[in-house]
């Protein structure tokens, strides 16, 4: 990605943070108000507001419609995952903030797991690029599937989960367009 894309900078920089982090997950799975989101995730009304407003601004949500409630109007924004590009962080600086902001947000999801089915990994490793390109292709489908079958918090017969995943080339191998990924529904179009 071009570092000096600004939009993309922006959109970073505003969705790496833990609220916002959380934000988005929830409205993954339907859209709401700053009221609702205030009270599914225990924030005043004012804070709610103020983080939907940031990340809409950049392009991270869109509002999906309004109401009407005591003589005013609410917006209910939704998260749409599949507005995203793969390569739409910026600089390392930048994806390191991002990172950190994950690692809180995970660090909070760790604290409330349950028992039931899990997995971690993490590798740094050499690899052959259709090998790295096949990875993210199954990453990003697995991703895309969750973001898709994502229902309403506590919707009877789901269950709760936590997905994060960080995958990119490392210095010292193949990068740039040598290593490029195109994911595969992208693929010849």
């Amino acid at each position: 990605m071009d570092e000096t894309d600004t939009d993309a900078v922006a959109r970073l920089r505003a969705s790496a943070h833990p609220v916002r982090l959380r934000i988005l997950s929830l409205l993954t799975a339907e859209a709401m108000s700053a009221a609702e989101v205030a009270r599914a995730l225990d924030l005043t009304h004012a804070n709610a507001s103020y983080h939907l407003r940031v990340l809409h601004d950049v392009g991270e949500l869109v509002v999906e419609g309004e109401e009407k409630i005591r003589g005013g109007v609410a917006k209910r924004y939704r998260y749409d995952a599949t507005r995203q590009h793969p390569d739409r962080l910026s600089g390392v600086d930048d994806r390191v903030a991002y990172a950190r902001a994950n690692a809180v947000e995970v660090e909070r999801r760790l604290l409330g797991a349950g028992t039931g089915s899990a997995t971690s990994s993490d590798l740094e490793a050499w690899v052959s690029v259709e090998a790295w390109h096949r990875a993210l292709d199954l990453l990003h489908e697995a991703s895309h599937l969750l973001h898709d079958e994502a229902r309403p918090a506590g919707t009877a017969g789901t269950v709760h989960i936590s997905l994060t995943t960080h995958a990119f080339t490392m210095t010292g191998g193949l990068e740039g367009e040598a290593a490029r990924w195109v994911p595969r529904e992208e693929q010849g179009r």
